[in-house]
């Protein structure tokens, strides 16, 4: 299997830059701030009428976790409909219960939509809300998910490579395995070396400053000193870092 650099991105303009530093796939969200969300109709129009490289569509309802009640959920399957008629690779989504388990009720239903429309299956982060990643991961291989993205249950993936090269070298041949979180230029040489993942994601996220959003009232979601800018994609930060997952 090859290597695969993947970026998260928020926008027309972030998938630009993520395909001019030459990575192989983006991840398009709204609001990663949020841990990200479902973007608009027009966001991934634009995006796929724009891009060339393979395109994964994240879907997720609302902020927090992931157990859904059935008008958010019934919102998810509304909104694959919809997006499945786009030329993308695949969905980015994850359901877990009150227990915190694969809700395998949902993500069936979303897994036989994406068979449906030949479409791929990526489980997201909700993974690394699991009480058990073995059974959950044996789960999703049994459901037909074809890729897990996963920190390794820990907040960033340079933390959990014990469990990230266990998670590879036990279900890698049946499960794709994406490593992402706090993966960055400068640390995905060791998680290669140590784990055996081929596939990263990283934000490569810089600060641009919009002057409106503290003014009479605030609209910041950043802390101090960053009230007053947003996220977007670096050229440079993304450049190095599809140059360090293809080094050898």
């Amino acid at each position: 299997m090859e290597r695969i650099a993947e970026i998260c991105c928020d926008s027309l303009e972030d998938a630009l830059i993520t395909q001019r530093a030459g990575a192989d796939r983006i991840e398009l969200n709204n609001s990663t701030h949020m841990g990200g969300l479902t973007p608009s109709i027009g966001t991934i129009k634009l995006v796929v009428e724009n891009c060339q490289i393979p395109i994964v569509v994240m879907v997720r309802p609302r902020g927090a976790g992931f157990y859904y009640n059935e008008y958010e959920f019934n919102t998810m399957l509304s909104d694959i409909e919809f997006i499945v008629e786009y030329d993308i690779e695949g969905i980015a989504f994850g359901c877990l219960d009150e227990n915190r388990e694969i809700d395998k009720v949902k993500n069936k239903k979303i897994v036989d939509i994406l068979d449906k429309h030949n479409k791929d299956a990526i489980f997201h982060r909700a993974f690394d809300c699991v009480k058990d990643p073995y059974k959950s991961i044996e789960t999703l291989i049994d459901l037909g998910v074809k890729r897990v993205l996963t920190s390794g249950l820990k907040p960033k993936a340079i933390e959990a490579i014990d469990l990230l090269s266990e998670l590879q070298n036990k279900y890698g041949d049946k499960i794709e395995i994406l490593a992402g979180s706090g993966v960055n230029a400068l640390n995905c040489k060791r998680l290669m070396d140590e784990t055996g993942i081929l596939q990263y994601h990283s934000s490569c996220k810089i600060w641009r400053k919009d002057p409106t959003t503290v003014s009479n009232v605030s609209y910041a979601y950043a802390d101090n000193p960053n009230e007053e800018y947003h996220n977007i994609v670096s050229y440079e930060k993304a450049l190095e870092f599809v140059k360090a997952v293809n080094e050898k």
